[in-house]
């Protein structure tokens, strides 16, 4: 089965041929098939777009794709650019890999809560960059990679353990994770009224509640948007996205500060909630209890609602853990592939667990708009960064392809303008070969209302 076929499955699509233009050469240099796993999530994607649209008007429009620029959209925050012409740096210094005293672990402290957890576990205290690494550094030279890992979670810090393939997949999470759908797609109790009739796109009219940061989640929101769908995303307040998220989070779509937690608040979302047609949520599976936004309570309190959920370890013993694509990666086996010297975990060209999984769960939500415009079921939509990771190391190894990078030269033609000066890559894909676009410009972090723009039908 090759990488798009499965995707197909899961969706429950049978017309998924995509036209798929083909650079000349492996554009992310890599052992690991990445560039067919990247294709083909942005391929399955548009497939279910085309079965959407057929769902609702009757036409199937003709979708193509042209993969160099699928290539430059995986790698979006590395190629967004500032009104001076600037990259926005991701990574924070503590964010890396460390030696242990029997291998290597890797830690993400981007957003400075993260950073002060980290610290807090270890008994090391903040000041200079420099001093900061070096006295962790010596700290973790001298603790087992698991150790280090536990401690860290312990405290509420992010850290993993470097295993390969075969030792991810013989402890708990990794054998719960292989027992899993690429993009799974439950029923759930209750039924939806049909959709609206379509605008000019698949999911034109579509109100789209969207509850996640970072990369993966707001990479899958994007796309909904650049098809069609109206996406409101909420963030809290006391959390702000860092620099690079709060433009590349917030392409395509209207953002939102608002407290759930307060009483204004909660009555806020459940306006909004009533009036919308699916809800993403990229948190970690139990983090919105308290706030009555898990799936099942979405389920018993708003039945007409498609409710998808993202996650970085899927279910099993690690479910309620916070990850990232980069944890994810040296977790999984994924560094171990990709070592160089079969000692230092190596890394993807690009954080294709992110990106790859966003495309994913824009597919799974498409495929559930289309039953639910066929038969008015209302499905929950599951994807996680670490079975993305099983599905990549599932596919045939390129050793020995001539691989290099893009150049700025190369994506200058997806290049597309922001607004406010800035500049970044445009949606992949076309349809009955009109080529997508970016709505909301410009992005505006935390600018919009809380509400949707045209009053409920």
């Amino acid at each position: 089965m090759s990488a798009l076929d499965e995707i197909l499955s899961d969706l429950g699509i049978t017309e998924g041929a995509v036209p798929v233009t083909a650079p000349a050469r492996e554009l992310l240099p890599s052992p690991l098939s990445v560039t067919e796993c990247a294709v083909s999530s942005v391929a399955a994607c548009l497939g279910a777009a085309a079965e959407l649209m057929a769902a609702r008007t009757g036409h199937r429009p003709e979708v193509s794709l042209d993969a160099a620029q699928v290539v430059a959209a995986v790698r979006s925050e590395v190629w967004l650019r500032d009104p001076t012409g600037e990259e926005i740096r991701g990574f924070a210094p503590l964010s890396r890999l460390w030696r242990t005293a029997d291998g290597w672990a890797r830690t993400h402290a981007n957003y400075p809560w993260h950073r002060q957890a980290l610290l807090d576990a270890f008994g090391v205290p903040d000041g200079d960059n420099a001093v900061v690494e070096r006295v962790l550094g010596a700290t973790f030279a001298g603790l087992a990679a698991t150790e280090i890992e536990q401690r860290a979670y312990a405290s509420g810090a992010l850290a993993v353990a470097a295993r390969n393939t075969e030792q991810w997949r013989s402890i708990p999470a990794g054998a719960a994770v292989d027992a899993t759908s690429l993009v799974a797609i439950d029923e759930l109790v209750g039924n939806a009224p049909p959709l609206g009739p379509s605008g000019p796109l698949p999911a034109s009219g579509v109100r789209v509640l969207d509850l996640t940061r970072v990369i993966a989640g707001p990479t899958g929101t994007r796309m909904l948007g650049a098809l069609g769908a109206e996406v409101l995303r909420i963030d809290p307040p006391g959390r702000p996205e860092l620099p690079l998220h709060a433009v590349d989070g917030v392409i395509g779509k209207a953002s939102a500060i608002l407290d759930a937690a307060t009483r204004r608040g909660k009555e806020t979302v459940e306006e909004l909630l009533a009036q919308a047609d699916v809800v993403v949520s990229g948190y970690r599976p139990g983090a919105l209890r308290r706030l009555g936004l898990e799936p099942d309570q979405l389920a018993e309190c708003h039945p007409h609602l498609i409710v998808a959920s993202l996650s970085a370890w899927g279910p099993g013993a690690w479910e309620a853990r916070r990850g990232f694509d980069s944890l994810v990666q040296i977790a999984s086996g994924i560094g171990s592939s990709t070592s160089t010297d079969g000692d230092r975990p190596g890394v993807l060209p690009c954080q294709l667990l992110d990106h790859a999984t966003g495309y994913l769960l824009a597919a799974g939500v498409l495929a559930a708009l289309a039953r639910r415009a066929r038969t008015g079921q209302v499905t929950h939509v599951r994807v996680s960064l670490a079975r993305t990771a099983k599905w990549l190391l599932d596919q045939p190894a390129l050793l020995g392809k001539a691989r290099s990078p893009q150049t700025e030269a190369e994506v200058a033609p997806y290049r597309v303008a922001l607004g406010n000066g800035w500049s970044a890559i445009g949606p992949p894909g076309r349809l009955d070969d009109r080529p997508l676009a970016w709505p909301h410009l410009p992005p505006h972090y935390g600018g919009a209302v809380p509400a949707w723009s045209d009053p409920a039908p």
